[in-house]
């Protein structure tokens, strides 16, 4: 592989050397031209694992802070820095790679990456793709001012929502602070070897949607491919049915004791992180309460347009809520798209005579919504999701349920285009 280095660069002298190196890192990751595998064979397999050590440091930072250092011409300090990234993960392989480029150049100039590295070719590719994914990350790491336009409203008992941007490599906690998303936190993930979209078993894609963690299964009771444990989700929820998605098992987990990551496509279609990652993410969540949204590719937007998208979504379904309570039927109906469609096969024309003969025993009823959540879904469909319980009281009698419905764009008019039960 060629690599062009600024003639005007001096070549000789450490500083020379540093700098010509520094600009081929950077270079190479920056356009996902590099690296090469460098196995530790000499470190021994009993080295305790970061994994169980929540006071470890963060890989990625890490790693930038190493090519900051040889940006910077500064070789002792990147280093000092690789050398705490492999001892703190002694299986990183990316981070064994860099610590030989840098005790090469103590002896001689290093006009390539990974030069001492023999591996096979996927494995290089591997590695470039994790490399590139990696400072992607660093280098656009989402405004904290920004929010993702995917979360529209949280329940006040939702302390965090999950959001994975698959094009990215890259999956972000967000924390909410009353009311409003909060970015806390953000991990590099690998997804299915054939990358989104999944619509079948065994098509070996991750799923794009929103999702629930439904348990948290300890690691102990898994085999060890999975780490420390798992957090399945609910795919295939209700909107893949309907779409005729199929196939399940689709889990967050973690990695093998042996390994540190897997490149961004090499999973059956799960969301796999590195094993410190998983577990810094299980401590977090909530069963049943925190959304776990995959998308294609994350869409940002500013405080002002969310709370302008919030509130498209608060008129939609409380419109439907106020014509459901004057029990007027072409009000109601006028909420559904002509497409509307159930599971069990109904069209509007058979659903909706079917609910209204439940509506035609109300008197003066008043209904109320609570524990609201809205989602705009991710894909090219212009879609929100919204999850509420309806309590209805009808004289002394009062009932409540917890309904979820789609609302899909068409043309300039919103209209429900399925609605059920959860």
């Amino acid at each position: 592989m060629f690599f062009a280095v600024n003639p005007d660069i001096p070549a000789a002298g450490k500083v020379g050397k540093l700098r010509i190196f520094a600009i081929i890192v950077l270079t190479c990751l920056a356009y996902a031209l590099s690296p090469a595998l460098v196995m530790a064979k000499s470190r021994p397999n009993k080295v305790a694992p970061a994994e169980i050590n929540p006071n470890a440091p963060d890989p990625d930072t890490l790693l930038i802070e190493v090519y900051k250092s040889l940006a910077a011409n500064n070789l002792q300090k990147a280093q000092s820095k690789i050398d705490a990234l492999v001892e703190a993960y002694p299986h990183f392989q990316l981070a064994h790679l860099i610590q030989g480029d840098l005790l090469l150049m103590h002896t001689r100039p290093v006009r390539n990456f990974g030069v001492g590295a023999l591996t096979q070719p996927d494995k290089l590719k591997d590695l470039r793709d994790e490399a590139a994914a990696r400072l992607r990350s660093y280098r656009e790491r989402p405004d904290p001012e920004l929010i993702p336009r995917v979360i529209l409203q949280l329940r006040d008992d939702q302390k965090q929502a999950i959001v994975v941007d698959a094009k990215k490599s890259r999956l972000y906690v967000y924390e909410n602070t009353g009311g409003q998303p909060r970015l806390v936190n953000d991990f590099y993930i690998s997804q299915g070897k054939f990358g989104i979209n999944k619509l079948k078993e065994g098509d070996q894609k991750t799923p794009i949607g929103v999702y629930y963690i439904t348990s948290r299964l300890a690691g102990a009771k898994l085999p060890s491919f999975y780490g420390p444990g798992a957090l399945p989700l609910n795919y295939p929820n209700e909107w893949d049915k309907f779409n005729g998605r199929n196939g399940s098992g689709i889990w967050l987990h973690g990695m093998p004791p042996e390994s540190f990551s897997r490149p961004p496509l090499a999973s059956d279609g799960c969301v796999v992180l590195t094993n410190p990652d998983f577990l810094k993410i299980s401590s977090m969540v909530d069963i049943g309460k925190t959304p776990v949204i995959i998308s294609e590719q994350l869409e940002f937007v500013s405080r002002n347009k969310w709370i302008l998208d919030r509130h498209l979504a608060e008129k939609l379904v409380d419109d439907w809520r106020m014509d459901m309570q004057s029990q007027n039927a072409n009000r109601i109906l006028t909420n559904y798209s002509r497409n509307f469609k159930t599971m069990q096969g109904d069209n509007l024309n058979t659903w909706f005579p079917k609910q209204q003969q439940s509506w035609d025993n109300w008197h003066n009823p008043v209904i109320k919504l609570k524990d609201v959540t809205h989602f705009r879904y991710p894909g090219k469909d212009e879609l929100i999701v919204s999850t509420f319980t309806q309590e209805t009281t009808n004289g002394k009698a009062r009932a409540a349920v917890r309904k979820r419905q789609y609302w899909l764009k068409e043309a300039a008019r919103w209209r429900i285009i399925y609605e059920t039960t959860v």
